[in-house]
């Protein structure tokens, strides 16, 4: 079964106001969390297509030491596939207004999503805000669920 990885910061990145600060994600993975936003949503797309067929999984990690620096790896926090109800849902935001996130399916038309989208990632509103800041806000992002919730059912 093939493996795709997706790791979690344990500290705020130096481009946010709190950097080097720890985001708790491991703690409110197990608590709160119910999904992480990626960029490229056709990559993700891909990859869950084979994880809904069954022929592969989602290994969650973080990272033991500072990100990608040489020596640096990677621990598992939780290993997920199809059984747990893991999926992903398409994110744009509102060109007019970048506070307000959108997300699609195949199946529902664009609705917007409530702003309890950014605590169900993780952080306040805030936060997640500048965590975004540097991205291409115009291209479609990935919701990647780590349970069943889904914005539109």
């Amino acid at each position: 079964m093939k493996t795709y990885i997706i790791t979690l910061s344990q500290v705020f990145p130096s481009t946010h106001k709190r950097a080097g600060k720890p985001t708790g994600f491991r703690d409110n993975l197990r608590k709160s969390k119910l999904h992480t936003i990626r960029a490229n949503y056709n990559f993700w797309r891909k990859r869950f297509e084979k994880i809904e067929q069954g022929r592969a999984c989602l290994s969650v990690r973080e990272w033991v030491g500072k990100p990608y620096a040489e020596g640096s790896t990677q621990r598992e926090i939780i290993r997920l596939t199809r059984e747990d109800g893991i999926g992903i849902e398409k994110l744009w935001f509102d060109r007019a207004n970048i506070y307000c996130p959108m997300i699609a399916t195949d199946k529902f038309n664009f609705s917007q999503v409530p702003l309890h989208i950014a605590n169900n990632d993780g952080l306040d509103f805030d936060d997640w805000f500048e965590w975004f800041k540097g991205y291409d806000l115009t291209k479609p992002m990935a919701i990647i669920h780590f349970t069943n919730f889904r914005y539109c059912q």
